[in-house]
Protein backbone atom coordinates (compact mmCIF):
# COMPACT_ATOMS: atom_id res chain seq x y z
CA UNK A 1 0.00 0.00 0.00
CA UNK A 2 1.66 3.55 -0.82
CA UNK A 3 1.88 5.58 1.98
CA UNK A 4 -0.92 8.39 2.19
CA UNK A 5 0.61 11.15 3.80
CA UNK A 6 0.79 11.95 7.47
CA UNK A 7 -3.14 13.03 7.40
CA UNK A 8 -4.47 9.84 6.23
CA UNK A 9 -2.54 7.85 7.77
CA UNK A 10 -3.35 9.29 11.20
CA UNK A 11 -6.70 10.93 10.11
CA UNK A 12 -8.31 10.13 13.94
CA UNK A 13 -5.73 11.33 15.86
CA UNK A 14 -5.80 14.94 13.88
CA UNK A 15 -8.31 17.68 13.73
CA UNK A 16 -9.78 17.29 10.41
CA UNK A 17 -12.85 16.43 9.10
CA UNK A 18 -14.54 15.04 5.76
CA UNK A 19 -14.57 18.74 4.54
CA UNK A 20 -10.95 19.65 5.02
CA UNK A 21 -9.19 19.87 1.70
CA UNK A 22 -6.17 17.54 2.32
CA UNK A 23 -3.15 19.22 1.02
CA UNK A 24 -0.45 16.85 1.05
CA UNK A 25 2.93 15.66 -0.69
CA UNK A 26 3.18 12.57 0.87
CA UNK A 27 5.61 13.70 3.67
CA UNK A 28 6.09 11.47 6.84
CA UNK A 29 6.99 7.76 7.03
CA UNK A 30 10.40 8.59 7.78
CA UNK A 31 13.20 6.05 8.11
CA UNK A 32 14.51 4.99 11.68
CA UNK A 33 17.89 4.19 11.72
CA UNK A 34 19.92 2.09 13.73
CA UNK A 35 22.91 3.44 15.03
CA UNK A 36 24.94 0.45 16.20
CA UNK A 37 28.20 1.89 14.69
CA UNK A 38 28.17 5.57 16.10
CA UNK A 39 27.30 3.27 19.60
CA UNK A 40 29.81 0.95 19.05
CA UNK A 41 32.44 4.39 17.41
CA UNK A 42 31.86 6.27 20.82
CA UNK A 43 31.35 3.17 23.29
CA UNK A 44 27.71 4.33 23.77
CA UNK A 45 26.38 1.87 26.30
CA UNK A 46 23.09 2.06 24.48
CA UNK A 47 20.52 1.14 21.99
CA UNK A 48 20.46 3.84 19.83
CA UNK A 49 17.84 5.14 16.79
CA UNK A 50 17.99 8.17 14.48
CA UNK A 51 14.29 9.92 13.01
CA UNK A 52 15.80 10.73 10.03
CA UNK A 53 13.08 13.42 8.87
CA UNK A 54 15.96 15.09 6.15
CA UNK A 55 13.64 12.42 3.79
CA UNK A 56 10.65 14.68 3.98
CA UNK A 57 9.63 16.36 0.70
CA UNK A 58 11.41 19.47 1.60
CA UNK A 59 14.02 17.96 3.37
CA UNK A 60 12.62 18.83 6.93
CA UNK A 61 10.60 17.90 9.74
CA UNK A 62 8.60 21.10 9.24
CA UNK A 63 6.28 19.41 6.83
CA UNK A 64 4.56 17.38 9.13
CA UNK A 65 3.11 20.89 10.62
CA UNK A 66 2.76 22.18 6.93
CA UNK A 67 0.16 19.94 5.48
CA UNK A 68 -2.31 20.68 8.57
CA UNK A 69 -1.86 24.16 8.51
CA UNK A 70 -2.11 24.69 4.97
CA UNK A 71 -4.73 22.29 4.60
CA UNK A 72 -6.71 23.93 7.37
CA UNK A 73 -5.67 27.24 6.06
CA UNK A 74 -7.22 26.55 2.79
CA UNK A 75 -10.32 24.65 4.64
CA UNK A 76 -10.96 27.97 6.48
CA UNK A 77 -10.99 30.20 2.93
CA UNK A 78 -7.58 31.99 3.81
CA UNK A 79 -6.42 34.20 0.88
CA UNK A 80 -2.46 33.98 1.59
CA UNK A 81 -0.19 32.11 4.16
CA UNK A 82 2.81 34.21 6.10
CA UNK A 83 5.60 32.78 8.36
CA UNK A 84 9.30 34.28 9.57
CA UNK A 85 11.80 31.54 9.11
CA UNK A 86 15.14 30.86 9.60
CA UNK A 87 15.05 28.20 6.73
CA UNK A 88 12.93 24.97 6.89
CA UNK A 89 9.72 26.62 7.84
CA UNK A 90 9.92 29.00 4.49
CA UNK A 91 10.92 26.12 2.56
CA UNK A 92 7.99 24.18 3.35
CA UNK A 93 5.09 27.06 3.51
CA UNK A 94 6.71 27.55 0.35
CA UNK A 95 6.30 23.97 -0.94
CA UNK A 96 3.00 23.40 0.93
CA UNK A 97 1.28 26.44 -0.15
CA UNK A 98 2.90 26.05 -4.22
CA UNK A 99 0.78 22.75 -4.14
CA UNK A 100 -2.66 24.25 -1.99
CA UNK A 101 -2.62 27.51 -4.62
CA UNK A 102 -1.88 29.86 -1.98
CA UNK A 103 0.27 32.65 -1.81
CA UNK A 104 3.31 32.71 0.78
CA UNK A 105 4.85 35.36 2.26
CA UNK A 106 8.25 34.78 3.98
CA UNK A 107 10.55 37.23 6.06
CA UNK A 108 14.09 36.02 6.76
CA UNK A 109 16.59 37.25 8.86
CA UNK A 110 19.10 39.02 6.10
CA UNK A 111 22.37 37.04 5.85
CA UNK A 112 21.02 34.21 8.22
CA UNK A 113 19.45 31.52 6.64
CA UNK A 114 21.44 29.15 4.45
CA UNK A 115 21.31 28.84 0.75
CA UNK A 116 19.75 25.86 0.48
CA UNK A 117 16.63 26.69 2.13
CA UNK A 118 16.09 30.37 0.73
CA UNK A 119 16.46 28.53 -2.72
CA UNK A 120 13.44 26.05 -2.13
CA UNK A 121 11.41 29.41 -0.66
CA UNK A 122 12.19 31.36 -3.90
CA UNK A 123 11.64 28.12 -6.32
CA UNK A 124 8.51 27.96 -5.13
CA UNK A 125 7.24 31.12 -5.74
CA UNK A 126 7.06 32.44 -2.02
CA UNK A 127 7.33 36.14 -1.62
CA UNK A 128 10.64 36.37 0.08
CA UNK A 129 11.33 39.45 2.22
CA UNK A 130 14.81 39.98 4.44
CA UNK A 131 14.60 41.79 7.48
CA UNK A 132 17.29 43.81 8.84
CA UNK A 133 16.74 41.76 12.07
CA UNK A 134 16.68 38.29 13.53
CA UNK A 135 14.30 35.79 13.48
CA UNK A 136 12.78 36.54 17.03
CA UNK A 137 12.11 40.45 15.31
CA UNK A 138 10.55 38.94 12.55
CA UNK A 139 8.26 36.79 13.75
CA UNK A 140 6.98 39.94 15.52
CA UNK A 141 6.44 41.34 12.28
CA UNK A 142 4.43 38.52 10.96
CA UNK A 143 1.77 38.13 14.07
CA UNK A 144 1.03 41.80 13.39
CA UNK A 145 0.37 41.45 9.52
CA UNK A 146 -1.83 38.12 10.51
CA UNK A 147 -3.74 40.19 12.92
CA UNK A 148 -4.01 42.81 10.64
CA UNK A 149 -5.18 41.22 7.16
CA UNK A 150 -6.77 37.78 6.09
CA UNK A 151 -3.43 35.46 5.89
CA UNK A 152 -3.03 32.97 8.03
CA UNK A 153 0.14 32.63 10.22
CA UNK A 154 2.12 29.30 9.57
CA UNK A 155 4.38 29.33 12.53
CA UNK A 156 4.53 26.89 15.26
CA UNK A 157 2.46 28.91 17.13
CA UNK A 158 -0.37 27.85 14.33
CA UNK A 159 -1.93 24.72 16.66
CA UNK A 160 -2.39 22.53 13.30
CA UNK A 161 1.64 22.77 13.31
CA UNK A 162 1.92 21.15 16.43
CA UNK A 163 -0.26 18.48 15.47
CA UNK A 164 0.92 17.56 12.41
CA UNK A 165 4.12 17.42 13.90
CA UNK A 166 3.11 14.72 16.80
CA UNK A 167 2.93 12.18 13.83
CA UNK A 168 6.52 11.46 14.46
CA UNK A 169 6.02 9.92 17.61
CA UNK A 170 3.48 8.07 16.28
CA UNK A 171 5.64 6.54 13.93
CA UNK A 172 8.75 5.61 15.72
CA UNK A 173 6.39 3.75 18.13
CA UNK A 174 4.94 1.83 15.00
CA UNK A 175 8.75 1.83 13.89
CA UNK A 176 10.25 0.27 17.20
CA UNK A 177 7.02 -1.75 18.47
CA UNK A 178 7.08 0.52 21.43
CA UNK A 179 8.53 4.14 23.17
CA UNK A 180 11.98 5.07 23.64
CA UNK A 181 13.25 5.53 27.11
CA UNK A 182 14.71 8.70 25.93
CA UNK A 183 13.76 10.89 23.13
CA UNK A 184 16.60 13.30 22.03
CA UNK A 185 15.77 16.81 20.00
CA UNK A 186 17.44 19.98 19.15
CA UNK A 187 15.30 22.97 20.70
CA UNK A 188 15.06 25.98 18.35
CA UNK A 189 11.07 27.42 18.57
CA UNK A 190 10.96 24.63 20.99
CA UNK A 191 7.50 23.23 18.67
CA UNK A 192 8.67 19.64 17.95
CA UNK A 193 10.03 18.91 21.78
CA UNK A 194 6.65 19.89 22.27
CA UNK A 195 4.69 18.00 19.68
CA UNK A 196 6.49 15.13 19.90
CA UNK A 197 5.47 14.89 23.89
CA UNK A 198 1.74 15.25 22.90
CA UNK A 199 2.11 12.14 20.45
CA UNK A 200 3.90 9.81 22.99
CA UNK A 201 0.91 11.05 25.79
CA UNK A 202 -1.91 10.44 22.78
CA UNK A 203 -0.79 6.93 21.84
CA UNK A 204 0.02 6.36 25.72
CA UNK A 205 -3.58 7.76 26.40
CA UNK A 206 -4.91 4.82 24.15
CA UNK A 207 -2.72 2.32 25.24
CA UNK A 208 -0.54 2.00 22.15
CA UNK A 209 2.46 2.28 24.32
CA UNK A 210 2.60 1.05 28.04
CA UNK A 211 5.72 3.55 29.02
CA UNK A 212 6.27 7.09 28.28
CA UNK A 213 10.27 8.63 26.79
CA UNK A 214 12.24 10.90 29.11
CA UNK A 215 12.54 14.13 26.90
CA UNK A 216 15.91 15.69 26.18
CA UNK A 217 15.91 18.96 24.74
CA UNK A 218 19.29 20.77 23.58
CA UNK A 219 19.72 24.27 22.63
CA UNK A 220 23.04 25.81 21.29
CA UNK A 221 25.05 27.30 23.68
CA UNK A 222 25.09 31.03 21.78
CA UNK A 223 21.14 30.43 21.53
CA UNK A 224 20.09 28.71 24.75
CA UNK A 225 17.06 31.05 26.37
CA UNK A 226 15.48 28.03 27.86
CA UNK A 227 18.55 26.70 29.54
CA UNK A 228 20.02 30.53 30.36
CA UNK A 229 16.41 31.23 32.12
CA UNK A 230 15.64 34.50 29.68
CA UNK A 231 16.08 36.24 26.08
CA UNK A 232 18.64 35.91 24.48
CA UNK A 233 18.76 39.30 22.31
CA UNK A 234 21.44 37.75 19.78
CA UNK A 235 21.58 34.58 19.49
CA UNK A 236 24.65 33.12 17.81
CA UNK A 237 25.16 29.75 16.55
CA UNK A 238 26.31 27.80 13.32
CA UNK A 239 23.37 25.76 13.74
CA UNK A 240 21.01 28.18 12.00
CA UNK A 241 17.83 26.19 12.46
CA UNK A 242 18.17 27.05 16.04
CA UNK A 243 19.49 29.91 16.21
CA UNK A 244 16.50 31.39 18.20
CA UNK A 245 16.78 33.83 20.83
CA UNK A 246 12.76 33.57 22.78
CA UNK A 247 11.27 30.17 21.33
CA UNK A 248 7.36 30.45 20.77
CA UNK A 249 6.81 27.46 22.44
CA UNK A 250 9.17 27.85 25.58
CA UNK A 251 6.44 27.35 28.01
CA UNK A 252 5.62 24.18 26.16
CA UNK A 253 8.80 22.96 26.19
CA UNK A 254 9.67 23.33 29.82
CA UNK A 255 6.28 21.53 30.76
CA UNK A 256 6.98 18.32 28.34
CA UNK A 257 10.51 18.39 29.79
CA UNK A 258 9.56 18.34 33.28
CA UNK A 259 6.24 16.05 33.00
CA UNK A 260 8.31 13.42 31.22
CA UNK A 261 10.99 14.03 33.59
CA UNK A 262 13.25 14.84 31.32
CA UNK A 263 15.59 17.99 30.80
CA UNK A 264 16.32 21.01 28.87
CA UNK A 265 20.07 21.61 28.03
CA UNK A 266 22.97 23.51 26.00
CA UNK A 267 25.31 22.05 23.56
CA UNK A 268 28.17 24.50 22.22
CA UNK A 269 29.14 24.58 18.16
CA UNK A 270 31.96 22.48 18.85
CA UNK A 271 30.05 19.72 20.31
CA UNK A 272 27.41 19.88 17.63
CA UNK A 273 30.14 20.10 14.65
CA UNK A 274 31.50 17.14 16.01
CA UNK A 275 28.43 14.94 16.39
CA UNK A 276 27.22 16.00 12.72
CA UNK A 277 29.99 14.55 11.27
CA UNK A 278 30.52 11.53 13.18
CA UNK A 279 26.85 10.78 12.12
CA UNK A 280 27.45 11.54 8.62
CA UNK A 281 31.25 9.31 8.40
CA UNK A 282 29.90 6.44 10.65
CA UNK A 283 26.03 6.18 10.18
CA UNK A 284 25.66 7.31 6.28
CA UNK A 285 23.17 10.20 7.23
CA UNK A 286 23.64 13.94 5.91
CA UNK A 287 21.65 16.53 8.46
CA UNK A 288 21.70 19.77 9.06
CA UNK A 289 24.46 21.27 11.53
CA UNK A 290 21.49 21.59 14.29
CA UNK A 291 20.22 18.42 13.83
CA UNK A 292 23.22 16.99 15.19
CA UNK A 293 22.57 18.66 18.62
CA UNK A 294 20.38 15.96 19.42
CA UNK A 295 23.62 13.29 19.37
CA UNK A 296 25.79 16.26 20.33
CA UNK A 297 23.49 15.54 23.81
CA UNK A 298 23.68 12.04 23.78
CA UNK A 299 27.39 12.07 23.33
CA UNK A 300 27.63 15.10 25.78
CA UNK A 301 25.20 12.91 28.74
CA UNK A 302 27.26 9.40 28.16
CA UNK A 303 30.54 10.90 29.65
CA UNK A 304 28.09 11.87 32.65
CA UNK A 305 27.78 8.31 33.68
CA UNK A 306 24.11 8.71 32.83
CA UNK A 307 23.37 5.98 30.88
CA UNK A 308 25.83 3.47 32.32
CA UNK A 309 22.54 1.36 34.40
CA UNK A 310 21.57 0.78 30.56
CA UNK A 311 24.97 -1.73 30.58
CA UNK A 312 23.54 -3.01 34.07
CA UNK A 313 19.96 -4.08 33.14
CA UNK A 314 18.80 -7.33 31.47
CA UNK A 315 18.58 -4.51 28.16
CA UNK A 316 20.22 -1.51 27.10
CA UNK A 317 18.81 2.20 27.05
CA UNK A 318 16.83 2.93 23.84
CA UNK A 319 17.01 5.89 22.65
CA UNK A 320 15.77 8.19 19.69
CA UNK A 321 17.38 11.04 18.51
CA UNK A 322 15.21 13.22 15.65
CA UNK A 323 17.48 14.35 13.25
CA UNK A 324 15.53 17.51 11.81
CA UNK A 325 16.69 18.33 8.34
CA UNK A 326 18.62 17.03 5.64
CA UNK A 327 22.51 17.99 5.29
CA UNK A 328 21.68 19.71 1.72
CA UNK A 329 19.97 22.31 3.01
CA UNK A 330 23.21 23.85 4.36
CA UNK A 331 25.54 22.33 1.74
CA UNK A 332 27.81 25.47 1.93
CA UNK A 333 28.81 24.53 5.79
CA UNK A 334 29.58 20.90 4.93
CA UNK A 335 31.70 22.11 2.32
CA UNK A 336 34.00 23.94 4.52
CA UNK A 337 34.21 21.38 7.08
CA UNK A 338 35.95 18.47 4.62
CA UNK A 339 39.00 18.11 3.56
CA UNK A 340 38.88 19.90 0.11
CA UNK A 341 39.65 17.94 -3.53
CA UNK A 342 42.73 17.59 -4.49
CA UNK A 343 43.26 18.55 -8.81
CA UNK A 344 45.35 16.14 -10.43
CA UNK A 345 45.97 15.45 -13.86
CA UNK A 346 43.76 13.51 -16.41
CA UNK A 347 46.45 10.16 -15.89
CA UNK A 348 46.46 7.12 -13.93
CA UNK A 349 49.47 7.85 -12.12
CA UNK A 350 48.54 11.17 -10.39
CA UNK A 351 45.19 9.92 -9.65
CA UNK A 352 47.02 6.68 -8.00
CA UNK A 353 48.96 8.66 -6.16
CA UNK A 354 47.19 10.99 -4.21
CA UNK A 355 44.87 7.18 -3.68
CA UNK A 356 48.05 5.96 -2.01
CA UNK A 357 47.48 2.93 -4.10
Amino acid sequence: MNWPGIIEAYRAFLPVTEKTPVVTLFEGNTPLVRASRLCEALSLPIDLYLKYEGTNPTGSFKDRGMTLAISKAKEAGAQAVICASTGNTSASAAAFSARAELPAYVLIPEGKIAVGKLAQAMIHGATVVQVTGNFDEALVLVKEIAQKYPITLVNSINPYRLEGQKTAAFEICDQLGHAPDYHFLPVGNAGNITAYWRGYKDYHKLEKISLLPKMMGFQAAGAAPIVLGHKVEKPDTIATAIRIGNPASWKEAITAAQESQGKILSVTDEEIIYAYRKIAALEGLFCEPASAASVAGVIKLSKTGIFDVGARSPRPMRMVCTLTGHGLKDADFAVGKCKQPVTVKANINDVLKVLGL
